[in-house]
């Protein structure tokens, strides 16, 4: 996500399609939660571990119990921030912040602030990989990633990519695959030898952003700007099915154990992928959510799903400087949606 807060021109919303012949679930909003704040939003990350959300909200990082809703505390000191990943062997949580370049790293305990890192411009998604033991950033601008050492907190190295890189997933056996968004592709990356090692062409899709995995089936879930999700053969480096998914999509996951892929879209809606068998796949339900709820986590544990948005006012008047203003933010409106099966 190259900006923390993006809203797209939204068409007509797609209309739910029910459980389909596969028998998925039929996913709902079960839950509203007002949490309130200024600012806009990026990336929502589960901390597994600790049972609580973390939301980047442009100069924060915000905390939530997601039975509850209850903010249970923010990380400050963030400047746009991006994404959240967490290194539990370490104890440690690292935010990325684009527009001053830094990662912080806080402690998972007392969610205190521990000290900030210089990586490279925009860095926007990060991942932690269990294989390698690392922490990865993935830096637009810059078209690159950046590796972090998570006991520190130290930068260790970089990774020149080719391209600007939007979401990426480790899949668990020192291969990193990234979306890049201005050439339309997949990178796979050596996270042990820190450097790419192929590249592929997610044609038809455009602009992908979100990523997602089925580290079983070797499957990747691109979601696309042009309403595609395009799914690809890791094992082979080639597209192998495309899916029709909602406009402003900005972030996919997968659940293995209902093999369901999700796209969250920023007209409001999500898009439900069944994954019939590894090289046959159906959209089974677009789900109405909520204007702007782009982006998303999921608990495969609950198998519940949780995106973000708020309400909007009338846009500011076009300038020459800002032909097409964004919508305002209507004050104390931000809120977490939460969708069951």
């Amino acid at each position: 996500m190259s900006i923390p807060f993006r809203v797209l021109a939204c068409g007509a919303a797609l209309l739910g399609l029910g459980a389909g012949p596969t028998g998925a679930p039929g996913y709902h909003v079960a839950h509203t939660f007002v949490l309130g704040g200024d600012g806009g939003w990026d990336y929502v990350a589960l901390d597994t571990v600790g049972h609580r959300l973390f939301i980047a909200r442009q100069n924060r990082v915000m905390v939530v119990d997601p039975g509850t809703g209850k903010v249970a505390a923010e990380i400050p000191g963030l400047d746009r921030a991006h994404g959240i990943a967490f290194a539990y062997e370490t104890g440690h949580g690292f935010a990325t912040s684009g527009a001053d370049s830094s990662v912080t790293m806080f402690d998972l305990t007392t969610l205190h602030v521990l000290g900030h890192t210089t990586v490279a411009p925009d860095d926007d998604a990060i991942l932690y990989d269990p294989a390698t033991r690392r922490i990865f950033t993935f830096n637009g601008d810059a078209h690159s990633a950046s590796v972090i050492d998570p006991a520190s907190g130290r930068a260790i190295g970089t990774i020149d990519l080719g391209g600007g890189p939007e979401f990426g997933v480790a899949a668990g056996d020192s291969k990193l695959y990234v979306n890049l968004e201005d050439k339309a592709a997949v990178v796979e990356i050596d996270a042990a030898a820190m450097k790419v090692t192929r590249q592929w062409s997610l044609a038809p899709c455009q602009a992908p952003t979100g990523l997602a995995i089925d580290r079983v089936h070797h499957r990747l879930f691109s979601g696309c700007r042009n309403q595609l999700m395009a799914i690809s053969d890791a094992t082979a480096g080639k597209v192998i099915a495309t899916e029709p998914i909602g406009q402003g999509v900005d972030a996919c996951r997968f659940d293995p154990g209902t093999q369901l892929a999700f796209a969250s879209n920023g007209d409001g809606t999500l898009t439900v992928v069944h994954e019939d068998a590894p090289d046959k796949f159906v959209v089974v339900a677009n789900v109405a959510t909520k204007r702007g709820a782009r982006t998303m986590e999921l608990d495969e544990r609950t198998h519940r799903v949780f995106t973000v948005s708020a309400d909007f006012g009338p846009p500011p008047a076009a300038t020459p400087e800002h032909p097409r203003p964004r919508p305002s933010i209507l004050p104390g409106t931000f809120a977490l949606l939460v969708l069951e099966p």
